[in-house]
């Protein structure tokens, strides 16, 4: 029932515990940790009336009401024991998630800092239920996935003082991209912070761009807490050149242990790098813009995803403002986290005023060949709703037709 991580396969356990489990055999620094594999999840929904496929929030709604299992309660009582019953975090591992033709970033859910084996089972069953989310069926719907599964792992938690991500390049000659801010990882994946961003060349030369990291994530006993920066901290460099190059070195073993460029999820705990995810990266981001300024009037910002566009802002704030949003429509928003998958199925462009290259939503604007530039300061005031803007997501300029 209970799989160990480090002996945990994609066939059985998916491909984010399959890949954490081979790291963990090779040796590399994986927090420890187990698995509950597909067979654990077949089981719990076996005899659920799950809806049709037109109705996935019936599923979602059978797998919430239904508690888990007594025997499999029992079973992570014991894992967790083994562990020391420490503050855990509790993953998604779907099937078709993290391979080379689909990252599914973000799209199911994860827990950080979860005690004890009561707020573990629901924080399983919440990954259950998460494979039947608006984003996760639009995003499977449009990756052509039909055959859905839910592996769940349970990890150590770690109280990160720097976090981020780190793509391995392709061709070895290019540079490794690493990006980092202060404390948990959400922040960066999430893409509400606006993170340091490292070049790492192959003779071990860094060039960086810092940024100003007003926020950061922490766990407070079993929560975890956004607060601000201290201001003299908000421009210091999370990582210096040092750490970069190592990061750099183990990304690179990394990749030769898998046999291509990977895109990592890391984190630094007293001084001690802690590999968190590794998947094959989709979609490479647009290298940085030798374009010091735009056309005259042009916003700037990072490019974020390939391609040119020009179509209708969209000022998008929140979740308030989505049935707004019409095929063809460029978003322009403070921020895009998971949740907004759905809309990047119907925008034209994606315009951020925060955020990194490779957090999960601009890993999904890449997937879906949609064009976008990040961290364009005060975009949303700037720009004005249902005006023309032409959108380079190459040279990061955003351009309003009467500019």
């Amino acid at each position: 029932m209970i799989v160990a991580l480090a002996e945990a396969v994609p066939d059985t356990c998916g491909g984010k515990a399959g890949a954490l489990g081979a790291l963990l055999r090779a040796g590399l620094p994986v927090p420890d940790g187990f698995v509950l594999p597909f067979a654990v999840y077949a089981a719990a929904v076996r005899d659920l009336d799950l809806g049709g496929p037109d109705d996935p929030d019936a599923a979602r709604r059978a797998i919430e009401a239904r508690p888990v299992h007594a025997a499999v309660v029992d079973a992570l009582g014991r894992a967790l024991d083994e562990l020391g019953d420490p503050p855990v975090a509790v993953r998604s591992s779907a099937a078709n998630e993290d391979t080379g033709q689909a990252s599914a970033a973000g799209q199911h859910e994860s827990f950080l800092a979860v005690r004890g084996v009561g707020e573990v089972a629901d924080a399983v069953r919440a990954c259950w239920a998460s494979l039947f989310t608006p984003r996760a069926v639009d995003y499977h719907g449009a990756s052509g996935h039909d055959d859905l599964a839910m592996a769940v792992i349970v990890q150590r938690h770690l109280d990160a003082e720097v976090s981020g991500v780190m793509f391995t390049p392709a061709d070895p000659d290019d540079p490794t991209e690493i990006e980092a801010s202060w404390g948990l990882g959400p922040s960066v994946v999430g893409g509400t912070v606006t993170p340091d961003a490292y070049r790492v060349a192959e003779d071990g030369s860094v060039t960086r761009t810092i940024a100003d990291k007003r926020i950061r994530l922490d766990r407070r006993g079993t929560q975890l807490v956004a607060r601000d920066v201290p201001a003299p901290a908000r421009d210091q460099p999370a990582i210096d050149d040092a750490t970069a190059v190592q990061l750099a070195r183990l990304g690179k073993e990394i990749a030769a242990a898998f046999g291509g460029a990977q895109d990592i999820e890391w984190s630094i705990v007293d001084g001690h790098v802690w590999i968190l995810q590794a998947r094959p990266v989709t979609a490479a981001p647009p290298p940085p813009s030798a374009t010091a300024h735009g056309a005259a009037g042009a916003l700037t910002g990072t490019p974020g995803s390939r391609g040119t566009v020009t179509g209708t802002a969209r000022i998008v704030r929140g979740p308030g403002d989505f049935a707004r949003v019409r095929p063809g429509d460029i978003l322009v928003c403070p921020f895009t986290d998971p949740a907004w998958t759905p809309l990047l199925r119907i925008a034209a462009g994606v315009v951020t005023e925060i955020g990194g290259v490779l957090s999960h939503a601009a890993i999904v604007a890449r997937e879906h060949g949609i064009p976008a530039v990040l961290g364009v300061p005060n975009a949303t005031a700037r720009l004005r709703d249902d005006t023309v803007i032409t959108v380079d997501g190459a040279a990061g300029t955003v351009t309003a037709a009467n500019a």
